[in-house]
């Protein structure tokens, strides 16, 4: 079974990204199998607590996903996103999940490392490896607001106190932004990559620009998460057919092109991020 652990820290010694996308529909899955396989590069498939709320349930969705990945040609990661149901992991876990992200960024930092430190006893348990995320002390304007900072030594803290796998940061980037012009701290990535022993995971990519992204990853930064652009151009693609002529009644024809679409963009994205390393590795 591929393990995010190995994939995030191989990629992090190798200074590139690790592209981290989310699945809503089947579709979404099998596009982004189909980007990264042209990529030739491994890529993370993530469910994300709010999928499974659209579903009504987890075992549908996380089955279809797991068997995506079982039949692609490049590693692929099924990972739970944003959970902050305990249960939910626990049950993602019984299923077969590969690897899972606790959110207690909504908690305060003793109840947050409490609960993460439970959950990754749990999980490593059963060989599952989790993902967590600080939140921004006190919680003022929440851990992805653009003024929000994760400070190195509460982080080095936090990773040494849970025995997290790798560590959600907060540097200047936002969830569901519809424009790719967010600022990020490419000092503090750097800070907190040679301060933290984990790997580092952006969540709001989509947000940021190619250039940005590229400056990241070259600072330290390592899983990237986006959801959002990528709906962006999943529905972009659906518009334009439905707005054309004639526009087709059997949602095949006008979910084709957007996968195509979605497969598109994967694959320029996971080419970016590998090719990070050519764009300027931190100096040794």
């Amino acid at each position: 079974m591929t393990d995010l652990r190995t994939l995030a820290r191989e990629a992090a010694a190798d200074h590139v990204g690790l592209g981290a996308f989310n699945v809503i529909q089947l579709e979404h899955a099998t596009a982004l199998v189909q980007g990264a396989e042209r990529a030739g590069r491994p890529v993370v498939l993530q469910i994300s607590q709010n999928a499974v709320k659209y579903h009504g349930a987890l075992e549908p969705v996380l089955a279809a996903t797991l068997a995506v990945a079982r039949g692609a040609s490049v590693p692929v990661v099924v990972h739970l996103d944003h959970a902050e149901d305990t249960d939910l992991i626990r049950r993602a876990v019984e299923l077969g999940v590969h690897s899972v992200m606790y959110d207690g960024s909504h908690l305060d930092y003793e109840a947050n490392v409490a609960t993460t430190a439970e959950m990754v006893r749990f999980c490593h348990d059963a060989g599952v490896v989790v993902e967590a995320e600080l939140g921004e002390v006190g919680g003022k304007d929440g851990v992805h607001a653009p003024g929000a900072r994760t400070d190195p030594e509460e982080a080095a803290a936090f990773v040494g106190a849970t025995g997290v796998d790798l560590l959600a940061v907060a540097v200047g980037s936002s969830h569901a932004m519809t424009t790719r012009d967010a600022v990020l701290d490419v000092e503090l990535i750097g800070a907190l990559a040679d301060r933290l022993d984990v790997p580092l995971v952006l969540h709001g990519s989509s947000g940021v620009s190619d250039a940005g992204m590229q400056a990241a990853i070259a600072a330290g930064m390592t899983k990237i998460n986006v959801s959002t652009h990528l709906n962006q151009v999943m529905t972009g693609a659906v518009r334009r057919v439905l707005e054309g002529e004639n526009p087709p009644v059997d949602p095949r024809k006008w979910m084709a092109p957007a996968r195509q679409a979605v497969a598109d963009e994967v694959a320029r994205l996971l080419s970016l991020y590998g090719a990070a390393a050519t764009a300027g590795q931190r100096p040794a």
